[in-house]
């Protein structure tokens, strides 16, 4: 039946696909204002089929120009974030290359990164800083990489400077900055655990056609989303500063999506280092090679 299920989502979501990829196409060659919105009707429509539940907490903040900074467990995030409001993503380069993922990562409007050219480090800061500074939300994965799901790595403040800085300096512009943690908390409506979370967690040397169709067969995931206050940057804002804060909002919220408890805010000093959540922490797979990710 499993099988039966993830053929069935395979050969909607082609169908789909082969009709939204050209009004999509059209539309951005057109800039027309749909270019926005048809990516999240392909997502909303994958989490439906797929049985992926998400409940939000707080709301993702009205005011532009918007970053949304992230925690990154699966590739699942980026159709659980994508199916909730019109945005794009930023990513690491080698994901244009990818097949399938790579097209429609183009299509979402994503802003690619190359790691290994930092001279290039200006120029894509000025491309984030333009499509923010014409309305449109962005997503970073601060943490640089993917996880096990259980845990949140130190986030990367480069990675949030680059798309920060450009808006917010010294030109008299500011820029939202939002923390979201996103957490994989059931499993078939049971409370997921440490056996379960690889199911949809896709980190280290995990092959991606495997957990795709592991997916698509046994889904039916129950997802926290919950957004944090946004924050208010300018060129004065300390960049270190704003991604201890950010991570340290993100790893909490995610703790208590995962724990179902209150938030509780970690002191974690001034390194902002500490990748270990309480009673999660001998989850972690935090030391293998992440494939996702900017």
């Amino acid at each position: 039946m499993a099988e039966i299920k993830a053929v069935l989502i395979i050969f909607i979501l082609t169908l789909v696909s082969l009709i939204l990829i050209p009004l999509q196409w059209i539309a951005i060659r057109l800039q027309l204002p749909m270019r926005r919105k048809l990516p999240q009707i392909w997502h909303l429509i994958a989490t439906r089929l797929v049985g992926i539940r998400i409940r939000q907490i707080g709301s993702p903040s009205p005011d532009r120009p918007l970053l949304i900074t992230s925690n990154h467990a699966s590739w699942v995030d980026i159709t659980v974030i994508g199916s909730l409001m019109p945005l794009s993503f930023i990513a690491k380069s080698e994901v244009s290359g990818w097949p399938i993922f790579g097209l429609l990562a183009k299509l979402q409007r994503t802003v690619f990164v190359d790691r290994t050219k930092r001279t290039r480090t200006v120029e894509v800061t000025d491309t984030i800083a333009g499509r923010m500074a014409a309305g449109d939300a962005m997503v970073l994965f601060a943490e640089g990489t993917s996880n096990d799901g259980n845990c949140v790595l130190p986030f990367r403040s480069a990675l949030l400077g680059a798309a920060t800085r450009a808006v917010g300096n010294g030109g008299g512009e500011k820029v939202w900055v939002q923390p979201l943690s996103v957490a994989y908390q059931g499993f078939y409506g049971l409370p997921m655990g440490r056996a379960h979370r690889p199911h949809v967690a896709w980190y280290g040397d995990m092959e991606l056609a495997g957990h795709l169709w592991g997916v698509f067969a046994r889904g039916a995931f129950d997802v926290i989303v919950h957004w944090g206050d946004p924050v208010l940057v300018d060129g004065d804002t300390d960049r270190k500063a704003l991604t201890r804060q950010l991570e340290r909002e993100v790893r909490a919220m995610t703790v208590a999506s995962l724990l179902q408890k209150p938030i509780e805010y970690e002191d974690s000093g001034e390194s902002g280092d500490s990748d270990e959540i309480g009673p999660f922490e001998f989850f972690s797979n935090g030391e293998k090679p992440g494939k996702a990710g900017v």
